[in-house]
Order: structure tokens, then sequence, then C-alpha cells
């Protein structure tokens, strides 16, 4: 199951101690003369600090700031410390999306999350990388955060361009940024952002897949599937024009046309990577005619036409595996 780090701000009182409370080794049992006690309250904060620079993002909030006031107070002294804030890996853990995730319970407590970090950080936040955030949440980090490089908020369905306009005002050096599954972030978004942040390189804007949503359907609500982006082609000229210095964009079953492709060609020359993977309205010709015009492509990810059918939809219709056998419907991969 997938858990939150807590609120820095909240002392655990099962660890309350003075000056630290570390446990000696008499304290779990082991023989007095096993070795000499230690008093960890006669650490100053700077030692402190230099020590939980050496932990990761788990034992520093899980573990040596909810140990004390002192060990929190030591920690809050060095706003480095919090200068990332990465809960991907906790995601990626589960292995799959969750239907919890999309309850206003949990944005809270993501909310909380990216609240407490930017805070913490005191303006030296560079690196967020969340799920299921709000507006203003988001909005909040962006306010306190001016050194903002990377952003990642995918699957964010309460993030609107509210916030990511407040993001482009407030974080000018934005070098990569991932609005995957926002589908309440339009077009005029990606304008802003573009034309507040010249340094951006990296742009991840892809959508859920909409022509087999059934792996979906079980965890996130039907209503926002439904709610999938309709206009690709308009996405991708305001990135075209806004974002020339483009490396990487990621369009995973985005809906454009060969027009917004080719615009993406014209005005984004620096691409090394393109991913398309599921853009089911582009024809194999205008791929090709797009990636002549990209000199400094390293990596084109092409449309699958022919996607896979879920394991609920093989249980539930067991004819179609036989009428792929039976046709061979693959061969119009491409």
């Amino acid at each position: 199951s997938f858990c939150l780090l807590p609120d820095p701000q909240r002392e655990n009182p099962k660890r309350k101690a003075s000056g630290g409370g570390m446990a000696t080794g008499r304290e779990a049992g082991e023989p007095a003369m096993a070795e000499e006690e230690r008093d960890w309250a006669d650490l100053t904060p700077v030692c402190l600090a230099e020590a939980f620079s050496r932990l990761g993002p788990e034992d520093l909030w899980r573990g040596a700031m909810a140990c004390c006031r002192a060990w929190r107070e030591a920690a809050r002294s060095r706003p480095a410390l919090f200068a990332a804030l990465d809960l991907e890996p906790a995601f990626d853990a589960v292995g799959a999306d969750a239907a919890e995730w999309w309850t206003p319970a949990f944005q809270r407590r993501v909310d909380a999350m990216l609240r407490s970090a930017a805070s913490l950080a005191a303006g030296e936040l560079r690196e967020v990388r969340v799920r299921h955030c709000s507006d203003d949440a988001l909005a909040f980090a962006a306010k306190s955060s001016p050194q903002l490089s990377i952003l990642s908020i995918q699957s964010s369905p309460s993030v609107t361009d509210r916030s990511m306009l407040t993001v482009a005002s407030c974080c000018p050096i934005l070098t990569e940024l991932d609005i995957s599954y926002c589908y309440e972030v339009s077009y005029k978004s990606l304008e802003v952002i573009g034309q507040s942040c010249p340094n951006l390189v990296v742009l991840k804007r892809s959508i859920f897949n909409w022509l087999d949503s059934s792996e979906h359907v079980r965890t996130v609500p039907a209503e926002y599937l439904r709610a999938c982006p309709q206009d690709g082609d308009r996405e991708a000229i305001a990135i075209s024009r806004s974002m020339p210095k483009l490396k990487q964009l990621v369009l995973r079953f985005a809906k454009l046309s060969g027009v917004g492709l080719n615009s993406i060609a014209e005005g984004c020359k620096e691409l090394e990577v393109l991913d398309l993977f599921g853009c089911a309205n582009l024809t194999s010709r205008g791929i090709e005619q797009a990636a002549a015009n990209l000199k400094n492509l390293e990596m084109l990810v092409k449309p699958n036409f022919y996607i896979p059918r879920s394991a609920f939809h093989m249980e539930r219709y067991g004819h179609w595996q036989l009428y792929d056998e039976r046709f061979q419907t693959n061969v119009f991969q491409i």
C-alpha cells in the first residue's frame, strides 16, 4: 500500500525526547558494557544538519525530522536539504494506478507534502515530482520557488491553467515539465510556459489510452477519462511556436494530426527525442516527412496502431483473440 511521507511540521509523540532521544545499547536490551553510551543531545545543529545531508528522502522525512523537535529544527536550519521533492519512487513502487489516489483525501496528503517542502526549502526548491496535487498547492509552491527547474505533476486532475500561469510567471528557469494526464491544463498554459520559460528542453504531455481505456476504468474516474483533451493540433501548434529549444517531447496518445506534427517539426528543430506512441491520427508518411526535418533526432517512438487488448477485454471477450489470430491484425503496426 502507498504511504506518503508524514508532514514534518508535526512531531511524533512516540519519539519525544530531549535533545534527540536516540536509543542506546542498554535501552535496546544489550549489556551495559557492549559499547560506550553516547549522548546524541550534545551534537550541535550544524553537525546534525551535516549528518542529515547524507540521508535519503525517506530517512530524512520519516526518520530524522519525525524524531524530535531538536532534530527537526536542525534540519530546517539547512533549506538545501529540501531542494528536491521526489515522490515518484513511492508511486512506482506500487506498480499501478490506485483508485484511492483519485480521492480528495489523497490529494490533501500530497498537498501537505508539497506545501511543507516549499516552505522548508525557503526558496531553494529546484525539483518537484508529485502526482495528484491541487491548484492551490501548486501555486503556493511556485510562488515560493523561483529556482524551480524541474516540475512533474502528472495525473493531477485539479490542476488548471490558473496555477500553470503562476508557474510561468514565478519559475522562469524551468527546464523540464511533465503535465501528462492533467486534463484541465489547456494549450493556453503551453503558450505562456513556452514564452516565460525560454530554457525549457523537456516537455511531457501524454494522455490516457483512449483507444482502449479498460486498463484505467477500475481506478480513474469514468468522467475524467471521458474528458480527454481533443485539441491535439492546437496544443502542438502552441508548442511549436513557443518552445523552440525543446530536445525531448513526449505526446503519448495525443490526438494530433499531420498538421500538428508538421508544425512541431518546423518549430522545434532541436528535438532529439520524439515519442508519438498511440497517436492514432498520424500516418506513416506524415511521420517520415516530419522526422526528415528534424536533423538532430536520435530517438523516434512511432505510433502503434495495433494496441494489444488488455486482460480485462480478453476475459470478457475471448473471441477477440481468435479474431487477431485469424486475421493477423498486427500487420498494421507501424
